[in-house]
């Protein structure tokens, strides 16, 4: 996969991860550090437009559960795609505690997905999304990925096509029927949430 954004070149990740799955200690606690400012980048993005963390919070939460849990990412392309489900994860949970302790409450964490939000631009509710995403993880493990390599780690439908091994033109058409299936399941969500 190329360079995107900024994000830390291939082969030193690469070989810091082969390493820290090996055993290796002192490359695990490298890789963070090496790591950081992308994590970073795609906290921001995945954040954009709630108000209940801060992309740091999100990163440094992130390292909590990856230092507890055994290193499995293949390569650099794997870690960041792992680590930005992971952080979707994180917002969703934080979301469903909030949603639980507010029951009945107006507040809804929204986030902004690029290529998804509403025309208003107010984003749409996490939560919401993890649920339309699971379903159409179910009706169509390709389309559920495009839409998280497009959204969440904020890949360019070139960069999506080489990290899926499919064609820029299948990744055009999978991401056009997903962003329609997603606009039409999270339209149907908040009617049925808006109805008394």
């Amino acid at each position: 996969m190329r360079e995107h954004e900024g994000l830390t070149d291939g082969p030193d990740i690469t070989a810091l991860l082969v390493a820290a799955r090996a055993g290796d200690p002192t490359a695990r606690d490298a890789l963070f550090p090496a790591v950081y400012r992308d994590l970073e980048r795609i906290a921001m993005a995945q954040v954009r437009g709630s108000a209940t963390l801060e992309p740091r919070g999100l990163v440094h939460e992130l390292y909590l559960r990856l230092s507890r849990a055994p290193l499995e990412a293949k390569d650099r392309g794997h870690f960041f795609a792992t680590a930005a489900l992971a952080m979707r994860q994180i917002l969703v949970d934080r979301a469903r505690k909030r949603q639980t302790q507010k029951r009945g409450g107006e507040h809804q964490d929204r986030v902004t997905l690029s290529g998804l939000a509403h025309s208003d631009d107010s984003g749409v509710d996490l939560i919401a999304v993890d649920r339309a995403l699971a379903k159409l993880e179910a009706l169509s493990p390709r389309q559920a990925r495009v839409v998280e390599l497009r959204c969440l780690l904020g890949l360019t439908a070139e960069e999506t096509a080489e990290a899926l091994g499919v064609s820029e033109r299948t990744v055009h058409g999978e991401w056009r029927l997903a962003r329609a299936w997603l606009s039409r399941e999270l339209a149907a969500e908040a009617a049925d949430g808006a109805e008394p």
